[in-house]
């Protein structure tokens, strides 16, 4: 393959321009920001998990609650009654006003141990409102620091996007100058090493950075300056120079 001396130094500014475009886009996606905000992600979602079980706890606690209440209502209803049958003289056998007396008793007992298991699930209830409350505020600091950190991304992302995008124009406009089979085969070599061009300085290969022997150097030394030649350890495309040391 051919390709004047000139065409074949712009080979080096199109792998100069790869490598730029490689350099920013591996910053880019190396953020601290981005890594950040995957912590913060993490950590919301675990937050998440907390606020949903203790709701759930909440939710059942109040049933719970309102199961326990009735039970105290339904005691103080039947006390009530059985109160008022006595204050309105209705019960006068020996018998049956001892059984009445005893069945208040033991419902006043009832009463007490069902008001206790309500304190009880009050006290539990306030203690899951202050663990939610909690879990809430963190939320909400969270989310606060989540905006700050975003802005700070988008503000680095749209300066590399920038750069991109330039370094990208330049890649373009040198690219349109190369001949197309130059082309395909520098896009080639760069496609499965990560570099298509090199220069040869001093003998030695920019790209795999082996110094070549003195037989390929005279065999290089001998080639026309328009022909195309590689490095034949890496076979990347090597770019002879006034510093080549030919």
């Amino acid at each position: 393959m051919k390709a004047s001396p000139q065409t074949q130094l712009q080979l080096l500014e199109l792998a100069d321009l790869d490598a730029e475009l490689s350099r920013l886009e591996h910053r880019k996606s190396s953020l601290p920001e981005i890594a950040e905000l995957d912590r913060l992600g993490k950590r919301a979602g675990e937050l998440k998990d907390s606020l949903v079980a203790v709701e759930t706890a909440l939710s059942d606690l109040s049933r719970e609650q309102s199961r326990a209440e009735r039970d105290v209502d339904q005691v103080r209803t039947r006390i009530d009654k059985d109160r008022a049958r006595l204050d309105a003289g209705q019960v006068s056998a020996a018998r049956e006003l001892a059984s009445l007396q005893s069945e208040i008793e033991s419902l006043h007992k009832r009463q007490a141990d069902l008001e206790e298991v309500v304190l009880d699930l009050m006290e539990r209830r306030e203690e899951l409102e202050a663990r939610r409350d909690g879990v809430v505020a963190d939320r909400d600091t969270l989310a606060t620091e989540q905006a700050a950190v975003t802005a700070r991304r988008d503000v680095a992302v749209a300066e590399f996007d920038a750069s991109l995008s330039d370094a990208g124009a330049k890649r373009t406009a040198v690219a349109a100058e190369m001949p197309s089979e130059l082309l395909a085969l520098y896009d080639k070599i760069r496609a499965s090493s990560g570099v298509g061009a090199a220069m040869l300085r001093r003998g030695q290969c920019q790209g795999c950075h082996l110094s070549l022997n003195t037989v390929d150097l005279n065999a290089i030394k001998a080639t026309p300056p328009d022909e195309v030649v590689r490095c034949e350890e890496c076979r990347r495309i090597l770019v002879r120079t006034a510093e080549s040391g030919l």
